[in-house]
């Protein structure tokens, strides 16, 4: 009874952090949406435009109405609570994974090696879909103020697909195989093992991504930021700020470590 009772509140937190994952996916699209909304009034046009409207707002006064300004700051305003959502939702989405991951206490090694996979997995999910590095490359211009000169936000799958396109083959190939096919069959692997640790493979699965664990994860994918945000910077000045995916994707690399180091220790005990 007590483990039906366990499994269950386990099964409710993944649900729940599908939820949150959701939201906080969502809030990020939505956030760079806007942003690229936002930077269509940063342009040396509309910024042009933005000057004219402050001229006549100062000769006018009340008289006349700044459309481009109160529409500006409607934006602005919008990017701010979305930006606050994805992080919330975020934050809960790591909280309620930190209780999943309580379970390591309370449950067998194979049962958290199970639930920890599916928490990694969906993890993982949202690290390759959603946004991680927004950067936006801007210069000083006499008269006009602060001109937007480029503007991208890039995730791990979409930073791929343009190395792909730009014909950095190579570079595309290796991130794919480190940041996504890789952790892609190791949770699968993990998934496999908790259902039939019995089998000799299990073991071999085990060996194979503790050989490669040391370098297939947090090295490669911090050259694949630094890469995302070097490919960027061809102005004189540049801003990037991280999205939430970053964390996500983070969050999948502990988690994966934690899950791996369970399934370890649940073979070895089977052995003993």
């Amino acid at each position: 009874m007590k483990k039906i009772i366990l499994y269950t509140l386990l099964s409710v937190l993944l649900l729940i952090m599908g939820y949150f994952g959701a939201k906080a996916y969502e809030q990020a699209i939505l956030y760079e949406e806007v942003t690229t909304e936002l930077v269509t009034y940063q342009g040396p046009e509309a910024q042009a435009i933005q000057q004219l409207e402050k001229l006549a707002k100062s000769i006018l006064g009340d008289l006349y109405n700044d459309e481009m300004k109160m529409n500006l700051d409607l934006i602005k305003e919008k990017q701010v609570l979305v930006m606050q959502k994805a992080k919330i939702n975020t934050l809960y989405f790591m909280l309620v994974l930190g209780l999943l991951l309580l379970g390591y206490f309370v449950v067998s090694l194979r049962a958290f090696t199970l639930f920890g996979s599916m928490a990694a997995m969906m993890t993982l999910f949202i690290g390759l879909m959603a946004p991680i590095l927004m950067v936006t490359i801007h210069k000083e211009v006499e008269y006009l103020g602060d001109i937007v000169l480029s503007f991208e936000s890039k995730g791990i799958m979409g930073s791929i697909e343009k190395l792909f396109e730009s014909g950095d083959f190579v570079v595309a190939a290796v991130i794919l195989l480190f940041s996504v096919i890789t952790p892609i069959l190791k949770i699968l692997s993990l998934l496999f093992i908790s259902l039939f640790m019995e089998s000799k493979f299990a073991h071999n699965i085990v060996k194979f991504f503790k050989a490669i664990g040391k370098w297939s994860m947090v090295d490669v994918f911090v050259v694949a930021v630094f890469l995302v945000y070097l490919t960027s910077n061809k102005g004189d000045i540049s801003r990037a700020e991280v999205e939430v995916g970053l964390y996500f994707f983070l969050s999948y690399v502990i988690v994966s470590m934690l899950v791996s180091l369970s399934a370890d220790k649940m073979l070895h005990s089977l052995k003993s």
